[in-house]
């Protein structure tokens, strides 16, 4: 014997005209509901975003892990440590705190920041590392809970600024935001198609307030690198 034919249901369309125009409103509303948080952040970040060129002078830097390719900054997160780089050697930084994930012993997205901005001319005293950044809002809240920090720049992709000025303002740093530019690849197409459902995590996370991944007690290194830059 042959095995039984399965029978697949197509979903129906109403037959209505009223239905149909149900079934339309009610998928507008969702595409709505869906872009309500992006148009926040658009709108609650709109006069913090700057260019690398005309950032105000700001003590601390933050820059957000994006990842590492064979133990190095990936491109985009290299992106981001030049722009770094750049402010501190202008004067218009005294120190940059990198933040990203170390959950596991062979991945250090801090130790590997940290090595490549000593490479283009920060010195290792003015970096700070923040070993348990595992998302933006872990970054922002430690940053301001742990390290201190009310005041930054922060620095990110343009597809990720928005949100990340957003939860550092929601966490009670006052942000500037700047955004590298970066390649249009599939990378940056797949970034700015993530940051559509992010915005959404993003919203519950300033309604809520939900504490870090892991808090852990204060730490000065941030107090400790300003003291010793003189600023």
């Amino acid at each position: 014997m042959g095995l039984p034919r399965l029978r697949i249901r197509r979903p129906r369309l109403p037959r209505t005209r009223t239905g149909r125009r149900r079934t339309v409103q009610v998928l507008m509303l969702l595409c709505v509901l869906a872009l309500l948080p992006s148009t926040w952040l658009y709108l609650a970040t709109g006069d913090r975003l700057r260019k690398v060129a005309d950032v105000p002078r700001t003590q601390v830097a933050v820059v957000f892990g994006a990842g590492l390719w064979d133990g190095e900054p990936s491109p985009y997160l290299a992106n981001r440590l030049d722009a770094a780089a750049r402010l501190y050697r202008e004067g218009r930084i005294g120190v940059v705190l990198v933040t990203g994930d170390n959950s596991r012993a062979d991945y250090d997205e801090p130790d590997a920041m940290r090595t490549y901005l000593t490479r283009h001319g920060v010195p290792d005293e003015r970096i700070v590392s923040d070993y348990a950044g595992f998302d933006t809002w872990d970054s922002c809240v430690r940053a301001r809970k742990i390290f201190g920090v009310e005041r930054a720049v922060l620095i990110s992709q343009g597809f990720h600024i928005r949100r990340a000025v957003a939860l550092c303002q929601a966490a009670g740093i006052t942000s500037y935001g700047v955004g590298v530019d970066a390649k249009h690849d599939v990378t940056w197409y797949y970034g700015g198609t993530r940051e559509v459902f992010a915005a959404g995590k993003a919203a519950l996370d300033v309604v809520f307030h939900p504490d870090p991944r892991f808090l852990g007690p204060r730490e000065p290194g941030v107090a400790k690198a300003l003291a010793a830059s003189g600023r």
